[in-house]
């Protein structure tokens, strides 16, 4: 079992042999980037996967930095899923001046409120994950705030649509579990369900901690809905999905991004994935034209194979090196401040791994795709329904 203990060791470890020493680190030529994400609880699968996408980033695009008298080091940070921690790393990470970009968050529960943190400096942050709209939406943080990935007020109608064209769900219950993205992204989900027509039969969030769901579950054994769709991320939605199956419900299941993990198998048992699908704003990286380097690197660096949103902290730490590496050519090679970062990065305009990159006025990557996947029993077995290619919202 990893423990926090020993991933924080791990980190350490890892960030010492790639990365510069302490010493170094307060040189007036070396620059910061730092990752924002899980390295412990549940969901640290996700969170070592975009911080090892980024630590790849900083080795391969922080070079042409260097020919200019600069050293990027990565800095990774255990937001632990919890916002009151990421809020913390962030005023700690405000006060040192070398940072200059954040890769952050998973989650929009701490991307929203860190984000308003990094405003008050200036400090650029780039989201490989997080797709509540309100982290692009909001006032106070619009010159700083940007992702990579979509947002929920798409992503919850696309799931909707889906279920109700394909899966002709009729009857639905709808569970959340209480954080900025499962609540969210459930809302324009049902939304979008009455005005397909269909009837809510239960809509309720639970503790994200909940681990025993059978007072809702005995009661949709008599309600008997077609459709269990679930707002949350993988470690409870795969607990729902078992304890279903366990009880004989046989009803469908649906869930959004916060599923796209191959450990929700592990979790639900493979035998009762059959009738699961969720939708996702990551691309299967079967599917990205240009994945095959990355993901050869990936596995010769750390010896796994990138999880989902790996190649999306590598993108993400991409577009904070090219704005630092740019405005450091704007000033003649000078120390660029963190608002000129900031700027270089709403000018980002450069095809990723995972695409096409370039911003909204708002900080949302200009156009991004939506993917309905079916579950199987192996995570490598998934079946991708349908791919949507939708340009964002903006002003």
């Amino acid at each position: 079992m990893i423990t926090r203990r020993t991933v924080l060791i791990a980190v350490a470890a890892t960030t010492a042999t790639l990365f510069a020493s302490t010493a170094l680190a307060q040189d007036k030529h070396t620059i910061k980037i730092v990752t924002q994400s899980p390295l412990s609880g549940p969901q640290s699968v996700i969170g070592e996967g975009i911080m090892m996408g980024a630590q790849l980033a900083v080795a391969e695009f922080g070079k042409e930095a260097g020919d200019l008298g600069y050293q990027i080091v990565l800095q990774p940070e255990d937001d632990q899923a919890t916002p009151n921690v990421g809020v913390a790393n962030a005023n700690r990470i405000l006060n040192d001046a070398a940072v200059l970009g954040v890769v952050a968050h998973y989650n929009s529960g701490v991307a929203i409120p860190s984000s308003e943190v990094y405003a008050k400096d200036n400090l650029v942050m780039v989201s490989p994950a997080a797709t509540n709209p309100t982290l692009t939406e909001q006032e106070s943080t619009r010159a700083i705030a940007n992702r990579i990935c979509g947002r929920d007020d798409i992503q919850g109608p696309a799931g909707a649509n889906f279920a109700a064209e394909t899966l002709k769900a009729k009857k639905v219950y709808i569970i959340n579990d209480k954080s900025a993205y499962g609540s969210g992204i459930a809302q324009t989900f049902e939304e979008a369900m009455k005005k397909n027509g269909a009837e809510i039969l239960l809509s309720t969030g639970v503790d994200q901690n909940e681990t025993d769901f059978s007072s809702i579950l005995n009661r949709a054994r008599i309600d008997k809905p077609d459709l269990v769709y679930y707002g949350g991320t993988y470690p409870q939605g795969g607990l729902i999905i078992k304890q279903m199956r366990q009880k004989g419900l046989q009803a469908s299941f649906l869930g959004g991004d916060g599923l796209d993990s191959g450990d929700l198998q592990k979790i639900a048992g493979s035998e009762a994935m059959t009738g699961v699908y969720f939708t996702t704003t990551a691309l299967p990286l079967s599917q990205m034209k240009e994945a095959g380097p990355f993901v050869d690197t990936y596995k010769a660096k750390f010896s796994k194979d990138p999880e989902v949103y790996s190649v999306y902290g590598y993108d993400s730490a991409h577009v904070i090196i090219a704005a630092i590496t740019a405005a450091v050519k704007a000033k003649n090679g000078e120390m660029p401040t963190r608002a000129e970062v900031a700027s270089a990065v709403r000018q980002t305009n450069f095809k990723g791994v995972t695409g096409p990159i370039s911003f909204t006025k708002k900080g949302d990557v200009a156009t991004a795709k939506y993917v309905v996947i079916e579950a199987a029993k192996s995570a490598d077995a998934n079946k991708i329904v349908k791919v949507l290619e939708v340009a964002a919202p903006d002003v």
